[in-house]
C-alpha cells in the first residue's frame, strides 16, 4: 500500500501510510488557504512541530474529537494537557529523541526557528521530524532556518523532504535550495508560503531552481491536492 500526502495549506498535511492517518501542523480554520476546516479531518496522530498559531491552532479540538495521539515537545505536550487533552493521548520528546508509535519511528530533528504557544505560554525548543516508515523515509523540517544540521538529517537518506520556502518568518526560496543540496532528498515538497501577502512565493521558479541545482525531484502541490509513492 503507498503513502499518500495531502497538503492542506500553509505548513498542515495529512499523511496516510497503511490504516494510519497522520495530521502535521493543523492550521485550518483561520487559514486562508486551507481547503477544508478542522471539522471534517480524521486523524489518528496529530504532529506538532512547535508552538506558534499556524502550527497548533487547531490541535486541541481535532485531537478532543477524534481521540488522536498528539505528538509534541515536552513543553507543549504539557500546554495540551492544560487544554484538555488526555495524559495517555500525548507523546512528549525532545530534539534528538525519537520513539516507535504504530505507523513508524517518529524522531524530533532541531530546527532553527523560536516557539511560543497562541497564549503566550513556552513553547519549548521548535523542532521538526524524520518519520521513518514501514517503506519510506519522511522529513518535515518544520519552521526552520537554513542550518547545517540538515546535512547530519540527510545522512539518514530521507525520500520525501517537505521545506519552507516562504522566507521572512522561515528559510527563503535560495535558502531551500542549499537546504536541498545538503538533505540531498529523492523529492522535496514546499510549504508555508502563499498564505499570506509576506510569505508570497512563485514555487514554479522555486522548482527550476531545485531541478537545475540538484539531484531533487520537485513536488509542488496546490492545497488540497496529493502525492502518493
Amino acid at each position: 500500500m503507498s503513502t499518500k500526502i495531502t497538503w492542506l495549506g500553509h505548513s498542515c498535511f495529512s499523511i496516510r501510510t497503511g490504516k494510519y492517518e497522520v495530521l502535521v501542523d493543523p492550521f485550518l480554520d483561520d487559514s486562508p488557504t486551507a481547503p477544508v476546516k478542522s471539522a471534517d479531518i480524521s486523524a489518528d496522530f496529530i504532529l506538532l512541530t512547535h508552538g506558534h498559531f499556524d502550527h497548533v491552532g487547531d490541535a486541541v479540538a481535532i485531537a478532543s474529537r477524534t481521540g488522536a495521539t498528539v505528538v509534541a515537545n515536552f513543553e507543549i505536550s504539557e500546554w495540551l494537557k492544560k487544554q484538555g487533552i488526555a495524559e495517555e493521548k500525548t507523546v512528549a520528546l525532545n530534539l534528538g529523541g525519537g520513539v516507535e508509535l504504530a505507523f513508524g519511528h517518529v524522531k524530533m530533528t532541531s530546527a532553527l526557528h523560536s516557539s511560543s504557544l497562541p497564549d503566550g505560554t513556552y513553547g519549548g525548543s521548535a523542532g521538526g521530524y524524520l518519520l521513518s516508515l514501514k517503506k519510506e523515509t519522511i522529513y518535515l523540517a518544520g519552521d526552520t532556518a537554513l542550518t547545517l544540521d540538515l546535512k547530519l538529517i540527510g545522512m539518514s537518506g530521507i525520500d520525501l523532504a517537505v521545506l519552507p520556502i516562504g522566507d521572512q518568518f522561515t528559510m527563503g526560496p535560495a535558502d531551500s535550495v542549499e537546504a536541498v543540496k545538503l538533505l540531498n532528498p529523492r523529492r522535496v515538497m514546499p510549504c508555508h508560503y502563499n498564505t499570506w501577502a509576506p510569505i508570497d512565493q512563485d514555487a514554479a521558479t522555486w522548482a527550476d531552481q531545485v531541478r537545475s541545482h540538484t539531484a531533487a525531484e520537485p513536488i509542488v502541490l496546490q492545497p488540497g491536492n496529493e502525492f502518493s509513492f
